[in-house]
């Protein structure tokens, strides 16, 4: 399998992608059945929650992943928005993508930090997030606008 890795309380390795990756395209696959059935907007919905639900759970363990395990969680993705404008398989997604207001993965996996930071440090997070995340202190003999500017430190 590889290294493991624990971040935030759960265990990351490359095994981790792998499952989520080929559970997602199970997914689509039972989804595609289902296609003439529903109305498009159901359908988008559909996709949006089991799909986009598997990529975004434990979010946190995706930050620093290497590029050929994004690549993998973003053709995923790809293939979802594939499926949502009936697009073939080498057809672009990009516009696809900004039509349906998705983001890449790593973007998604940055935005989803930042909310998440945002909600700690406006007292909006759970309880267990406030041990986890430290506002740094500046030093200094003059009071600074810089010194108010709830600034995160880096864990090690």
């Amino acid at each position: 399998m590889g290294r493991a890795s624990t971040r935030w309380g759960q265990t990351f390795d490359k095994g981790h992608v792998r499952r989520t990756v080929s559970r997602c395209f199970a997914a689509l696959r039972q989804l595609r059945h289902l296609r003439r059935y529903v109305t498009d907007d159901c359908f988008r919905s559909l996709v949006v929650s089991l799909v986009h639900s598997r990529l975004d759970y434990g979010n946190f363990v995706l930050v620093g992943l290497p590029a050929y395990l994004q690549r993998q969680l973003q053709s995923v993705l790809n293939a979802a928005a594939r499926l949502v404008f009936r697009l073939r398989r080498y057809d672009h997604v990009t516009d696809a993508l900004a039509i349906l207001h998705w983001l890449r993965l790593p973007q998604r996996v940055d935005f989803k930090v930042a909310v998440t930071a945002f909600w700690v440090l406006h007292g909006l997070a759970p309880p267990y997030l406030y041990q986890l995340v430290r506002v740094s202190e500046l030093p200094g003999r003059r009071r600074l606008r810089s010194s108010s500017s709830l600034q995160l430190l880096v864990p090690p």
